[in-house]
């Protein structure tokens, strides 16, 4: 018996749906699967992405290690997964107290890590700290502060990760960085530095230990925005500077950050940038036509200096 042809339409959308539901269930049975019984290091765990992150690796049955500034919010986080999960089916978090802006304890706080487990699998360096100020009145000191929470914190975990990585011959260490560490905007210097800082060292660790089996990816993201959409005043009208300045710190969700992070462990992916269409298309001007972007910048600065005054 013919199926009507007004039927046809129908039957293919259910079908699709059907299909594509099935391939979700698959996704996301292989995402649990792939991360259960690895251990997985979280720094600044109790961010708005830590916290994603920890709950998505938690159900996936991975041995989270949590790190984090403030021993009341990383007891809260652990008490939040512990409480929404099957016991059975996963592994109570390890705590370590991690604060990047004293570098003097790093020593200890990867020996801490070290034994809680003897191996770490993935390595999400998730820490940051951003300011906006023009660059005059940014202070040295200052400097060294972002510099430490956003490159040498990071990068000296790394390095204490690694050995043990090279000796197992695997492991995945991911930079949580900013579309910043590709692209610098005014009054940003100091944390527009840091990010480059990073990016460059974890581009060079990726080609160092390729050879050793261990992938290292960067995620450069946009602002992460925890707000609503109507907290953002809108641009001012017919001012192309201030229009893409908007798109260039218009931020990504928490969740969504945490997605990708997630995928990025799963797939391997080296590199990622997750971004509105105007940072991607800023990210080519500053490689192809530089001098363009640097106008449209320097306008957007000079724009926000006398919007400022006013």
């Amino acid at each position: 018996m013919a199926v009507p042809s007004v039927m046809v339409l129908p039957l293919l959308i259910v079908v699709a749906a059907g299909i594509y539901y099935l391939y979700s269930e698959i996704r996301q049975f292989m995402s649990k699967s792939l991360v259960r019984n690895k251990v997985v290091v979280i720094t600044d765990a109790v961010s708005g992405v830590g916290i994603e992150c920890a709950h998505r690796f938690h159900k996936g049955g991975a041995r989270l290690i949590l790190c984090g500034t403030s021993w009341d919010k990383l007891e809260s986080l652990y008490d939040s997964l512990t409480c929404d999960t099957d016991p059975g089916g996963t592994f109570a978090p390890k705590l370590v107290i991690a604060d990047f802006s004293d570098m003097d304890s790093m020593p200890e706080v990867v020996a801490e890590v070290a034994e809680c487990y003897g191996c770490v699998d993935v390595l999400i360096c998730n820490s940051s700290m951003k300011l906006k100020a023009p660059v005059q009145s940014v202070s040295l000191e200052l400097d060294r502060n972002i510099m430490d929470i956003n490159y040498f914190g990071p990068s000296s975990l790394a390095k204490g990760v690694l050995p043990t990585m090279i000796s197992r011959r695997s492991g995945h260490i991911v930079l949580v960085n900013s579309i910043q560490g590709r692209l610098a905007v005014p009054f940003r210097s100091s944390y527009a530095a840091s990010k480059h800082a990073a990016q460059a060292f974890f581009d060079c660790l990726r080609a160092e230990v390729e050879e050793y089996g261990i992938v290292v990816s960067t995620i450069s993201h946009t602002f992460i925005d925890a707000s609503a959409p109507a907290d953002k005043p809108d641009p001012k009208p017919n001012s192309l500077a201030l229009f893409i300045a908007s798109k260039l710190t218009h931020g990504v969700r928490p969740s969504v950050l945490a997605n990708e992070i997630v995928r990025t462990v799963n797939r391997k992916r080296k590199e990622v940038v997750l971004a509105h269409p105007i940072p991607r298309v800023a990210l080519y001007l500053r490689s192809l036509f530089p001098p363009f972007l640097f106008a449209v910048l320097a306008a957007g600065a000079k724009d926000s200096a006398l919007a400022e005054q006013m």
